[in-house]
């Protein structure tokens, strides 16, 4: 495949500070510092020069999966990494590719660990080896076509068991009906963790479905503005029959989806960090490069002010994120196995309201710095801007997350 075209001024002078201005990168291990220099080199090479016709195409690179497997950054906390390391994974990545960094998170940040949490140890015999190495690949089936931010006392999708027959399935199974809708990886996955609500008692459960079984249909959701790389589907499940052996035994509530949704609203919220580098790395560039007036766009005072706000939001939203990872850090077990500890939703909430909004901001101030060149692909800043309104919305719109805080700080409830 041959490179995209990208126009940027090229290496910059060493004597430059890069987006992390405060160093908290050097807070890592020198092994995660080795680590992470690694995963920027593979993207770098692998990932860079393609992405934007990725993007333009609408077309998922599953080609590069084996590639990606064979750096083992699957589920980096379960391989003792720090909570640190995992969300500056995710912040390079997106630094590069948002897109990239999205597939990762949903399949890595919500199935494997969905598996790890609450799978038996059948489930993690069966599926958690060839997902972490990506020879297979998962979805996470939450959100359904009438419901988004209410999808917890919304949920549409049923669950119905069956037991006492004579058959394959021992005689014990469930039966699914019911629709998803944006669905990330869903066109090609093999294996969804679908939420449906059990006809009997309206408990939340959860399911490993198999893509291609009968019943199901996959279709890909056209015409994006924004992560176009990621193949969001609408599924549609009619009489689809799962074995008793693919519920997840340890999920009964919708309090087990916010404990996943928790770790993945704290990744969305380093996809913001890692949006504001990209943003701040293209738009300084240009400003070295573009000449106007005789002279660098970066030796006009407004740009370097626009330069230096947008640097400011980085820092800031990342200074925000280094210190939920500390918390993240303080999670223990008590006698009785109840986990104590670690950031609180709220927290995660306004971690991801406050980075979100920042980088809302920061990409706009960088489009602006390209003028006209902001708006094509070709220079990158485009399909950052673009990008950045899926993340302001999606693991909880700003809105939810900050009537989340707003709960918090004063114990009512605004949300219904």
């Amino acid at each position: 495949m041959a490179a995209a075209v990208e126009h940027s001024a090229g290496s910059l002078p060493d004597s430059l500070p890069g987006a992390d201005f405060f160093d908290f990168e050097s807070l890592l291990s020198v092994q995660e510092q080795r680590k992470l220099n690694e995963l920027r080199e593979f993207l770098a090479t692998e990932i860079a020069p393609y992405a934007k016709d990725w993007w333009d195409k609408a077309e998922f690179p599953a080609h590069i999966l084996p590639k990606l497997a064979a750096l083992r950054l699957s589920t980096p906390t379960h391989r003792g990494y720090s909570n640190l390391f995992a969300g500056l994974v995710i912040a390079e990545m997106t630094r590069v590719d948002t897109s990239i960094a999205t597939f990762f998170m949903v399949h890595h940040d919500l199935f494997i660990e969905a598996l790890y949490e609450f799978g038996s140890k059948d489930q993690q015999d069966r599926y958690l080896d060839d997902a972490s190495n990506l020879r297979t690949t998962g979805a996470f089936a939450l959100t359904e076509p009438d419901h988004g931010s209410d999808v917890a006392g919304g949920l549409q999708t049923v669950a119905r068991r069956v037991t006492g027959g004579a058959d394959d399935d021992g005689g014990d199974y469930w039966v699914l009906n019911g629709a998803k809708r944006w669905i990330g990886n869903g066109t090609f996955c093999d294996h969804m963790l679908v939420w449906a609500r059990d006809e009997a008692d309206g408990a939340v459960r959860g399911f490993i479905v198999g893509a291609t079984l009968p019943g199901v249909t996959r279709t890909k959701i056209e015409n994006k503005i924004a992560l176009r790389t990621v193949q969001n589907a609408d599924i549609v499940l009619k009489d689809v029959r799962i074995a008793e052996a693919d519920r997840f035994s340890g999920i009964n509530s919708f309090a087990d989806t916010n404990h996943l949704l928790r770790g993945s609203r704290l990744m969305v919220a380093w996809q913001a960090v890692g949006q504001q580098l990209a943003a701040f790395d293209v738009a300084r560039k240009y400003a070295l490069e573009r000449q106007q007036f005789g002279r660098p766009l970066a030796k006009f005072q407004l740009i370097q002010q626009q330069l230096v706000d947008m640097l400011g939001n980085a820092v800031a939203s990342m200074g925000m994120m280094v210190r939920i990872a500390q918390l993240q850090e303080d999670i223990y077990t008590d006698s009785k196995g109840v986990r104590h500890g670690g950031a609180q939703m709220a927290q995660v909430a306004l971690a991801k309201a406050y980075c979100s909004a920042r980088m809302r901001e920061t990409v706009a101030m960088g489009r602006s710095i390209l003028g006209g060149n902001g708006i094509v692909t070709d220079y990158r800043m485009a399909k950052i801007f673009a990008d950045a309104e899926a993340i302001y919305t999606y693991e909880g719109s700003f809105e939810i997350n900050s009537l989340i805080v707003g709960r918090a700080v004063t114990g009512v409830s605004a949300i219904v």
